[in-house]
C-alpha cells in the first residue's frame, strides 16, 4: 500500500503515536477523501457561501430602517411609534431593534461550547436553520412579545454564523488572499443592506396590506436556504481536521484547495506546517491521544493564558478590535437612516416619506460600493492602516455633524444628510470586513473557535449598547450624540497605533511565531 509521506519529518518514513511506529497516511485514504471541486472553482464556492452567509447577516441588520415607520408595521406594533403622547416608545422601539443582538450575542457564546465539537460546517449550518426557524416566527408575528421572541431567535442563528464563518473561511483561504476574500464578505454585509433597503421601497406601496413588512422580513429565508445548501457541498476546515485527527480528509482538502496532487511539495509544506502548529499548541508531540476530553477541558482556560503562546493578548485583541466596529456609530445610520431622515430632516428639508426612504436606499448602496475599495487596498495597505484611516476620517466626520446639528437651517440639514454618506465610506473602508477579517488572523489554532466567539460576542454587546441607547439619546441631547461618537473614534486611533500588529501577508501559523518572538 502507497503512503504519503505526512509525518512531523518530511524526510522521515515513519511518526511515533503513543509510542509506537505510525506509518504515513495511505494514499488511498487521501484519495477516498478527494474532493470534485478543486482550484478556483472551490474558492470562488467557499467566497459564495461565506459571502451569503453576510449577506443574510446583513440583510437582517437593515430590514427593520424603513419597517420602523412603515405604517402596517406600526399598525400592528404601535409600541413603536414614537410621538409627542408616547415619548417612552423611543425606548421600546430601540428595544425590539436591540433585543436582536441579545440573540447574537447568545448565539456567538454558544460557539464556545458547540463550536469546535461540531466543526465549522456543521455549526454554519445549525445556525441557517435557527435563523429560518426565526425569520418564520417573524414574519408571523401579531404581538409586540412574539416579534420580540422571534429576534431573539433569529439573532441566536446569526451569532453561530458571524462567529464561525469568518475562521472558517480564513482558514481555507490562502495568506496572499485572505484579506481580500474575506473583506469580500464584508462587502456583502452592505450588499445585504443595500438590498434590504430596496425592498422595504418596493413593499413600502403595499400600504394597505400587512405584506408591506411580512414580505421583507420572509426574503432572508432564501438567504438562509442558499447558505445551508451550498455548504453541504464544501469541505471542512482542513486545520479543524487536523486538530481532531483526521489527516487524510485534511490533505485532499489543502490538496483541492491548491488544486495540486497529494504527493506535491507544497501540499506536504501547507500540512506540516498546520500540524506542528497544533503540535505546539496542544504541548505534546501526540496531538491525537484524548483530544476531546482534553479540549473540553482546556480551552476556555487557555484564553486567559500568557507565555509564548500570549492567548489572552491575542484573544483580547479580537475583542477590542470588534468592539471598535460597534462604537463608531454605525448603526446610528444602518438602523435609524428612515427615522433620522423622516424625523430629524422633514421640518427643514420638506422630506416625505417616499423622500426618506430613497435617500435610505441610496445611502445603502453607495454603502456597499463604498466598501469594494477595502478589497483592493486590504493585502497591499495593510490592516492597521486602513483602521487607522477609518477612524480619523470617521472623527471628523462626526464633529462635522454634531456642529451641523446645533445650527438651524436647510443648508446644514442637507450637509448633514451628505455627512452619513461620508461617515458610511469612511467606516466601509476602514472598519467593515476588518472585524471579522482581524480576530480570525490574530489568535492560534487550538483557541480560534472559543476566541472568535468571544471577539463575537464583543461585537454584539456593544451592538446592542448602541441601538439601544441611540433612540432615547437623539431625544434627549439631539445632535450631542454624535460629540459622544466623535470622542469614541478619536480614542481608537492610539489604541491601534500602539497595540495592533499588521498581519497582512503572514499564513495564519506565521502569527504564532510573531507572537512568540514578541514575548521572547
Amino acid at each position: 500500500m502507497a503512503t504519503l509521506n505526512v509525518g512531523p519529518n518530511a524526510n522521515e518514513k515513519t511518526r511515533m503515536k503513543n509510542g509506537r511506529s505510525d506509518p504515513g497516511i495511505p494514499e488511498e485514504d487521501v484519495q477516498r477523501h478527494a474532493l470534485s471541486l478543486r482550484g478556483s472553482t472551490l474558492t470562488a464556492s467557499l467566497a459564495f457561501v461565506a459571502g451569503t452567509g453576510f449577506t443574510l447577516f446583513g440583510y437582517d441588520q437593515g430590514v427593520m430602517s424603513a419597517l420602523l415607520t412603515a405604517g402596517q408595521f406600526e399598525r400592528v406594533f404601535p409600541q413603536v411609534v414614537v410621538d409627542a403622547s408616547h415619548p417612552n416608545h423611543a425606548t421600546l422601539q430601540s428595544f425590539v431593534v436591540a433585543i436582536y443582538e441579545i440573540g447574537c450575542l447568545i448565539g456567538a457564546l454558544s460557539n464556545l461550547w458547540v463550536g469546535d465539537r461540531l466543526g465549522r460546517r456543521k455549526t454554519i449550518f445549525v445556525g441557517g436553520c435557527i435563523m429560518i426557524v426565526g425569520a418564520i416566527l417573524q414574519a408571523t408575528s401579531y404581538s409586540y412579545g412574539q416579534l420580540v421572541v422571534a429576534r431573539i431567535i433569529t439573532g441566536l442563528g446569526n451569532g453561530l454564523n458571524t462567529s464561525t464563518v469568518p475562521s472558517y473561511h480564513a482558514e481555507c483561504s490562502p495568506a496572499s488572499k485572505r484579506g481580500s476574500l474575506i473583506m469580500i464578505e464584508g462587502s456583502l454585509i452592505t450588499f445585504g443592506i443595500m438590498i434590504s433597503c430596496w425592498v422595504d421601497f418596493a413593499l413600502y406601496w403595499a400600504s394597505g396590506s400587512s405584506a408591506q413588512w411580512r414580505v421583507p422580513i420572509a426574503l432572508q429565508i432564501v438567504l438562509a436556504l442558499v447558505m445551508i445548501f451550498g455548504i453541504g457541498f464544501l469541505p471542512e476546515s482542513p486545520r479543524w481536521l487536523v486538530k481532531h485527527g483526521r489527516d487524510a480528509e485534511a490533505v485532499a482538502v489543502i490538496s483541492a484547495l491548491d488544486d495540486k496532487p497529494f504527493s506535491d511539495p507544497e501540499v506536504q509544506r501547507t500540512y506540516h506546517a498546520i500540524r506542528e502548529a497544533v503540535e505546539i499548541e496542544e504541548g505534546s508531540q501526540d496531538i491525537y491521544a484524548n483530544k476531546e476530553a482534553k479540549s473540553s477541558r482546556s480551552q476556555l482556560r487557555e484564553l486567559f493564558t500568557s507565555g509564548r503562546t500570549q492567548n489572552f493578548r491575542r484573544a483580547s485583541l479580537g475583542v477590542i478590535n470588534q468592539c471598535f466596529q460597534q462604537i463608531t456609530g454605525i448603526n446610528l445610520i444602518t438602523y435609524y437612516a428612515v427615522s433620522l431622515l423622516s424625523h430629524c430632516c422633514s421640518n427643514s428639508l420638506g422630506l416625505s416619506d417616499v423622500t426618506s426612504r430613497i435617500i435610505a436606499a441610496a445611502n445603502g448602496t453607495e454603502y456597499f460600493l463604498a466598501s469594494l475599495i477595502a478589497i483592493f487596498l486590504i493585502d497591499r495597505v495593510g490592516r492597521r492602516k486602513l483602521m487607522l484611516f477609518g477612524a480619523v476620517g470617521q472623527c471628523l466626520t462626526m464633529v462635522l455633524l454634531a456642529v451641523l446639528g446645533s445650527v438651524k437651517g436647510s443648508g446644514a440639514q442637507v450637509t448633514s444628510s451628505v455627512l452619513l454618506f461620508v461617515f458610511n465610506s469612511f467606516f466601509a473602508v476602514g472598519w467593515l470586513g476588518m472585524t471579522w477579517l482581524y480576530p480570525a488572523e490574530i489568535v492560534g489554532l487550538r483557541i480560534r473557535a472559543p476566541a472568535n466567539a468571544l471577539s463575537t460576542a464583543s461585537n454584539w454587546i456593544f451592538n446592542f449598547m448602541v441601538v439601544m441607547v441611540t433612540g432615547p439619546s437623539f431625544n434627549n441631547i439631539s445632535w450631542g450624540t454624535y460629540i459622544v461618537f466623535a470622542a469614541l473614534n478619536a480614542f481608537i486611533i492610539p489604541v491601534v497605533y500602539f497595540f495592533f500588529p499588521e498581519t497582512a501577508g503572514r499564513s495564519l501559523e506565521d502569527m504564532d511565531v510573531i507572537f512568540a518572538l514578541a514575548y521572547n
